[in-house]
């Protein structure tokens, strides 16, 4: 039996609920290969099928439960710490905010499937107070989902899982290195992409003091509020003398902005 199964059938059921929550809490380490070995060992008769989904699911729950009491306790702040260390900051917030307005709770159910969304909607659903009930409900029905399906792929593949598994370990570090390096690679590639981002910001950014200085001094100025309306919704202050229009609005619309003045733009 491959090391991965033998591990897993040796420490059971905690491991499964341990590993799942990590990742859930944020942390990168992966769960997928687990539940799936889960899956496979269930399909082997090893492990029980639905007390692993038991467990995956519970997991997944307790790690979004903390997210959700911290976006009600912080607010919109959590969520802006979430999208600052995320590879892609600058999409992250619009993204997931976008799915979240329009679906709803009903975005909990398949958050998990779709990259980004899974971290951000707990805490979203925090910041904008839907009620715990609700939340339970609708993230824990989610979680079955998410743990049934790759569970249910382990057990239903697992004699290939297992011949899959064994041919890996056959090629050894070798493998590992692979992965590894080519998973370097990509976050190297994000952050080298999001310094030259940063640099050539820099080059057309003003400072909120240096915006104040403008504005004291009686410069003409058009300041627009790019923040998505959940946002506005859970801060709706603003600069004095903003109007507020939302980030595609304005590509369709750019004839919006006045020509004969400087324009200044802020988000999240």
């Amino acid at each position: 039996m491959h090391s991965t199964f033998e591990f897993l059938f040796k420490h059971g059921y905690v491991v499964l609920l341990a590993w799942v929550f990590a990742e859930q809490l944020g942390l990168p380490i992966p769960s997928l290969p687990i539940v799936l070995a889960a899956g496979a060992l269930a399909g082997t008769g090893h492990l029980s099928f639905w007390a692993s989904l038991f467990f995956v699911a519970i997991a997944a729950l307790s790690a979004d439960s903390f997210w959700y009491a911290l976006g009600r306790i912080k607010g919109i702040r959590i969520l802006q710490f979430l999208c600052k260390i995320s590879l892609e900051p600058d999409s992250c917030v619009r993204r997931t905010e976008g799915i979240f307005s329009k679906q709803g709770a009903r975005s909990l159910l398949l958050a998990k499937f779709i990259p980004g969304l899974s971290t951000v909607a707990p805490p979203l659903a925090g910041i904008f107070h839907m009620r715990a009930r609700k939340f339970l409900l609708f993230d824990g029905l989610g979680s079955l989902v998410w743990g049934g399906s790759i569970l249910g792929t382990g057990y239903i593949f697992s004699s290939e899982i297992e011949r899959i598994a064994e041919r890996a370990a056959r090629l050894g570090g070798s493998l590992a290195v692979l992965i590894i390096a080519a998973l370097a690679g990509y976050i190297a590639w994000k952050f080298f992409a999001r310094q030259k981002f940063l640099r050539d910001l820099r080059i057309a950014r003003i400072s909120p003091e240096e915006l104040k200085q403008e504005l004291d001094s009686g410069v003409e100025l058009v300041i627009v509020d790019l923040r998505h309306s959940m946002d506005f919704e859970a801060d709706p202050e603003t600069i004095p003398g903003a109007f507020r229009i939302d980030a595609k609005e304005l590509e369709e619309k750019n004839d919006r902005l006045p020509r004969d003045r400087e324009v200044i733009l802020y988000c999240t």
